[in-house]
């Protein structure tokens, strides 16, 4: 696998990841824009109009057909928070031109332009979006946003998150507010779009058996050369001092017969490259199955369904999660506290170190396994200070000692504690 970047234009930038072990090509265009409060529901119904139709294949049916036509090709869309920004994915997947017939049409061309339409050159009436394909999306999205109450472990999280970061972007949740759609209509919205193509960041990524042609292809595609120059709206991530002052305990109820747990910690990381001692730092916790976490909230004590711990680089915080029995929160709580503790006082072997080492770079080596995966790291990468190719991060991971651990667990302090219970 090979790794290059390609300035189209100024904040607008190609990827090429070659590799030859797909029999396809997989292309992602990513939109990164900052997370506001004012336009965060607005950027969350965007994909969903877009896949609806473009100027030249008017409904989601004709973009369907035309997906078949190119063998069966897919697209998908999303929407992610990544760190302090929302990022708009689009996708689609083909076959590669070699594995075609020699008098088909060259399909990594033909997909770069439909994904470029799909996202650049939208379908629109009387200069704006369809109004009909605005108001079905407004309600398939606030379905969305009042569901998120279904998954009682994501809401929690969620909570616990916005409960950290009130008033901050990343409090915000990524799908926006239902109170926002009733002054959403189809000409605001695509007057957002239009500011929103203009002066994101766009990074174009290309993943499989490629041809030198491929920059050429972007820079002369008609969508690509109406856009301007930009110095892009987004937010790199920052080392700020993160020492919480005192904890915040929240407690909710809800009708669950679980309850759920959820401990934010703030890590006062003073350089981006301590995080890579932070994620050995989650993984003893509760990053695997041999965790801390895992072994003495679940299985030595029995206190808890599911006791695991998750890093936010972007962020610095480690998000602990629990389902536990209503009546076993303070006992749960106290021993949790005290696995942090432990942590602190260097109650762990070199033996975990070692294992926990071995986990993560085990886990880099699979990222060329699926090609989702390798355009999922080269973007992390591309919201990173300092960028690290594949072998130098696993290099970095494989340094860590037991000291590095320590200190790293010295710097960890609880901010937030949040309950739902019945």
């Amino acid at each position: 696998m090979e790794h290059n970047e390609i300035d189209i234009k100024n904040g607008i930038k190609l990827h090429k990841i070659q590799t030859d072990k797909f029999k396809t090509n997989l292309i992602a265009v990513m939109l990164t824009t900052k997370l506001e409060r004012e336009s965060v529901t607005k950027n969350a119904l965007i994909p969903a109009i877009l896949r609806r139709g473009t100027a030249k294949l008017n409904t989601q049916e004709e973009i369907n057909k035309k997906l078949e036509e190119m063998y069966g090709a897919s697209f998908d869309c999303g929407l992610d928070k990544t760190g302090d920004n929302q990022v708009l994915k689009f996708y689609i997947e083909t076959v590669n031109d070699e594995f075609l017939p020699q008098d088909a049409e060259n399909m990594l061309k033909t997909s770069l332009e439909n994904i470029f339409d799909i996202v650049l050159n939208p379908y629109l009436e009387s200069n704006c979006f369809k109004k009909e394909y605005v108001e079905q999306e407004k309600e398939n999205l606030k379905q969305i946003i009042e569901g998120k109450i279904d998954n009682k472990a994501r809401y929690s999280l969620d909570r616990c998150i916005e409960e950290m970061y009130k008033n901050k972007p990343y409090g915000l949740y990524k799908y926006g507010y239902i109170e926002d759609l009733n002054n959403i209509n189809e000409k605001n919205l695509y007057e957002h779009y239009i500011k929103l193509v203009n002066q994101c960041k766009i990074d174009i990524f290309v993943s499989g058996i490629l041809g030198d042609k491929i920059e050429d292809i972007i820079k002369e595609n008609e969508n690509i050369q109406k856009l301007k120059e930009r110095n892009p709206e987004y937010i790199m991530p920052e080392i700020n001092a993160k020492i919480a002052e005192q904890e915040n305990v929240i407690q909710e109820s809800m009708d669950v017969n679980q309850g759920k747990l959820i401990i934010g910690l703030d890590l006062d990381l003073e350089n981006e490259d301590l995080k890579y001692d932070a994620m050995i730092y989650n993984s003893i916790l509760g990053g695997s199955a041999n965790s801390k976490l895992f072994q003495n909230v679940r299985e030595k004590e029995s206190l808890a369904y599911t006791a695991s711990s998750s890093y936010y680089r972007f962020k610095n915080n480690i998000f602990i999660n629990c389902g536990i029995e209503i009546e076993n929160f303070d006992k749960a709580l106290e021993i949790i506290k005290q696995q942090v503790e432990d942590m602190k006082n260097g109650d762990f072997t070199d033996e975990e170190v070692e294992n926990a080492k071995q986990g993560i770079i085990a886990a880099i080596k699979s990222i060329d396994d699926e090609q989702d995966t390798e355009i999922t790291y080269f973007f992390s990468q591309e919201l990173s200070t300092n960028k690290l190719g594949i072998e130098e991060y696993m290099d970095r991971i494989s340094q860590i000692n037991k000291q590095n651990v320590i200190d790293i667990a010295n710097k960890v302090s609880i901010n937030t504690i949040y309950f739902l219970k019945n």
